[in-house]
C-alpha cells in the first residue's frame, strides 16, 4: 500500500514537472497568446468613433463624454460566462456606492464582436437595468455594437487585447473595467470580475477631477493611492500618519479646551 502511494505521488510530481517544462519550452497556448490588458493610462480615447446604441441609432462615442466620468466595459453579449461575470461584478459594485449612475457618472458597454446586433444590446441592457434596480440606469448605462475597425481602434487604444478561437467559436479575452475622465482619457483599470466599491468610488471621484464626491472622499484620496500594478487603491502610510497625527492633535486640543472650561466654571461657582 505504501509503495503504491509513493508511486502515485512520484507520478503526480513527474507530471507536474513535465507540465512546467512544457510550459517553459512552448510558452502559452496559441489561443491566449497576445490576450490581455495593457494599461494605457492617460491615453485619449478616439471619441470620433461611431457605434450603434441599443435602439439601433448611430451614435458618436464622444457624446457620452461630457462633464462626468465614464466606466468602460469591453465585453460581448453572447459570451457564455466571463462577460456576464464582469457586468455582474460591476452592477454589484455600483449598488454599493452612493454615487448615482446617470447623474454622477455613466457606463458605456461595447461589444467587441462585430457580428452582434443592436437587438442583442437592447436585450442585455434590459437585463441589467432590471438587475440594477436603481434610478438612472436607463439614461446612464449604454450598450453599443459596432463595425470591426471601430471596435478594434477603441480596444487597441484602451489596451484591451482579445482573440477569436475558431475551435471553440468563442473569444479569448481578459476581464476588467476602465474608468475614463470626462474628456475621454484613460484614468484607472480594475481587473477581474469583482470590483471593490471603495476602489470604484475613489476611481470615479478622482477621474471626475474632484467634481463629484464628498470631503470624506478627498481625505481617502489623500490617504489611499492607486497602484497600477494591482489595479487597486492602497494606503499611503505617510499620509495616513499625517491624518492620524492631525486628528490626535485636534482631539487633545479639544480635550484640553473642555477641561480648562470646566475648571473656570467650577472656579466661578466657588
Amino acid at each position: 500500500m505504501r509503495s503504491s502511494r509513493c508511486f502515485v505521488a512520484l507520478a503526480v510530481l513527474a507530471a507536474a514537472f513535465s507540465a512546467t517544462a512544457a510550459a517553459q519550452q512552448f510558452g502559452l497556448p496559441a489561443m491566449v497568446k497576445g490576450v490581455g490588458i495593457d494599461q494605457n493610462l492617460n491615453a485619449q480615447l478616439p471619441l470620433e468613433l461611431t457605434f450603434q446604441d441599443e435602439t439601433g441609432q448611430t451614435v458618436r462615442l464622444g457624446q457620452y463624454f461630457r462633464q462626468k466620468p465614464v466606466v468602460l466595459a469591453l465585453v460581448y453579449y453572447e459570451c457564455p460566462m466571463l462577460c456576464d461575470m464582469v457586468l455582474n461584478g460591476l452592477t454589484h459594485s455600483m449598488e454599493q456606492v452612493t454615487l448615482n449612475l446617470g447623474s454622477d457618472f455613466e457606463v458605456v458597454t461595447v461589444s467587441f464582436n462585430p457580428h452582434e446586433t443592436w437587438q442583442l444590446a437592447a436585450a442585455k441592457k434590459n437585463n441589467y437595468v432590471e438587475k440594477y434596480q436603481r434610478k438612472g440606469a436607463v439614461e446612464g448605462w449604454h450598450f453599443l455594437t459596432g463595425q470591426e475597425d471601430h471596435i478594434k481602434t477603441l480596444a487597441d487604444t484602451a489596451g484591451f487585447h482579445y482573440k477569436w478561437d475558431p475551435v471553440t467559436k468563442q473569444y479569448a479575452h481578459a476581464s476588467g473595467i476602465m474608468v475614463i475622465t470626462p474628456d475621454g482619457k484613460l484614468s484607472k483599470y480594475f481587473y477581474g470580475i469583482e470590483y471593490k466599491p471603495r476602489d470604484l468610488r475613489l476611481g470615479l471621484v478622482e477621474a471626475s477631477q474632484n467634481k463629484i464626491g464628498t470631503l470624506a472622499d478627498q481625505v481617502l484620496l489623500f490617504c489611499f493611492h492607486y497602484d497600477p500594478m494591482t489595479g487597486k487603491y492602497g494606503p499611503v502610510i505617510a499620509n495616513v500618519t499625517r491624518v492620524l497625527g492631525s486628528a490626535t492633535v485636534l482631539a487633545l486640543g479639544g480635550l484640553v479646551f473642555i477641561l480648562l472650561r470646566r475648571e473656570r466654571q467650577s472656579g466661578r461657582s466657588v
